[in-house]
């Protein structure tokens, strides 16, 4: 993959990155022609804006860039596409970590989703910064570019067969084991509502399971929801719900790309990764509002609403995943649309049955730059859950509360033992941010791995 990089260049306009206090006395030293131009161009210094400065020939001197107070990987991530093309170097000596930081910054800004339409404009490239560690930030653009492409590919090109193609190849690229299983043998192997769920489409419904890590080392299990259209089945959604629901695979899309940076990383793990990949479709025989349905773990869900889906197959999964006592788990899903009213597009919403898991999570994304929010897993709601010919109702009516009552669902599919985080994504970049173009976005999933990365460690060397 193309990440923005050069290992040299013969000439490259440095990038003087600046915070707002440091720009008064780099200002006071600057020669009039200098400060004319600031002046004439009306350069506010403030974080996040840049500045091209004139020098002979027609050529650019520098690039000033406003940084926060300590330089962090937004700083530059939108400089790729706003720059001319070239070379650019960042001047100045940098720590390890803020060279990494901004390094992985100007990667996640260099990404263009090209499948279909051909790029524009060659983008600004960044001569590589000497004490940044190109393995980690390859590692996280590698896996976000991944996820992004995944997402913003419409389901035509998208199906549960393409996706488990991916899964495979990843898994064949890091030597670890990927099993599928499919269509009828889903009823087989007792995985009734993925099975339920996907039915309806002519593109059979599958369970993928991938495998990684020594058998002495702690489980992780990370399972991702990978609906690649949400038709809203029965309780069909309009036109305006339904134009993005090629993103509804967005909770698949994050597990495998913290499974790829896991990997990669060699951290010292045993990995499993699920995935329920189906289509929510239309058919005679698809699931209906009130249809009661078996679940693995025993369970009998009668079904609120089949655009309620995405519960149903990853509780499934869950339930397997579950069933090896993992040191802990982790689901990603776009689940409700509850959690964005509640806080908007741009911030997940991160529910978990472990106060200390929790607060691990939501210092990683503060850490990052990749947030999430936590919610209540407030269990007197649970009894709206309450089924009068079931065990459980999937989705009840009312309103209110609905990522809660959500999250509640899942959590009967967690053993009390297990540590648990729910995270309810958008998985969508609304309006285009610095190093987080207009798209798919594999939200928290650079969040999620710095958690594990801290927790377990990395390999040593042999």
């Amino acid at each position: 993959m193309v990440f923005g990089f050069l290992d040299r260049a013969a000439r490259a306009t440095p990038l003087t990155l600046l915070t707002e206090k440091q720009f008064t006395p780099w200002h006071r030293k600057q020669p009039a022609r200098v400060k004319n131009w600031l002046k004439a161009q009306g350069f506010k210094p403030e974080a996040g804006r840049h500045i091209a400065l004139p020098g002979a020939g027609g050529r650019i001197e520098r690039v000033i860039v406003l940084t926060g107070p300590q330089p962090g990987g937004w700083d530059i991530a939108d400089l790729p596409s706003k720059l001319p093309e070239g070379a650019y170097r960042i001047e100045g000596a940098l720590d390890a970590p803020a060279a990494t930081l901004l390094a992985t910054g100007w990667a996640l800004g260099s990404y263009r989703y090209g499948r279909y339409k051909k790029a524009g404009s060659k983008m600004a490239q960044l001569v590589w910064p000497k004490t940044a560690s190109r393995d980690a930030v390859q590692r996280i653009a590698g896996a976000i570019y991944r996820g992004r492409d995944l997402i913003t590919t419409p389901a035509e090109d998208l199906g549960p067969a393409e996706l488990a193609a991916e899964v495979r190849a990843v898994a064949a690229h890091y030597g670890a084991k990927c099993a599928v299983i499919a269509g009828e043998q889903l009823l087989q192997k007792n995985y009734p509502m993925v099975h339920a769920v996907g039915r309806a489409s002519s593109r059979a419904p599958r369970l993928i399971d991938l495998r990684w890590g020594k058998p002495g080392d702690p489980l992780v299990a990370l399972v991702g929801k990978g609906v690649v259209f949400d038709t809203g089945g029965l309780d069909i959604k309009p036109s305006s719900g339904m134009i993005m629901m090629k993103k509804d695979m967005g909770g698949a899309a994050c597990a495998l790309g913290v499974a790829e940076m896991v990997m990669d990383a060699g951290l010292p793990v045993r990995l499993r990764l699920l995935i329920p990949a189906v289509e929510n479709a239309i058919a005679g025989n698809a699931f209906r509002p009130s249809d009661v349905l078996s679940s693995r773990k025993g369970l009998k869900v009668e079904v609120g609403n089949t655009d309620a889906e995405g519960r149903l197959v990853l509780a499934d999964a869950m339930t397997e995943a579950d069933s090896e006592k993992p040191a802990l788990m982790i689901d990603f899903a776009t689940l409700t649309g509850a959690a964005r009213v509640a806080l908007g597009a741009d911030l997940p919403a991160l529910f978990s049955n472990d106060d200390g898991l929790a607060e691990d999570l939501l210092a990683a994304g503060r850490e990052v730059a990749d947030p999430l929010w936590r919610l209540p897993l407030w269990h007197p709601y649970g009894r709206e859950l309450d089924s009068k010919i079931a065990d459980i109702n999937s989705a009840p009516g009312g309103g209110y509360g609905g990522a809660i009552t959500a999250a509640l669902f899942l959590e009967r599919f967690v053993g009390a033992k297990t540590p648990w985080a729910h995270i309810d994504l958008m998985a969508w970049n609304r309006a285009g941010k610095p190093g987080r173009p207009e798209g798919g976005e594999p939200m928290t999933a650079r969040a999620v791995y710095r958690m594990l990365e801290k927790k377990f460690g990395k390999k040593k060397a042999a």
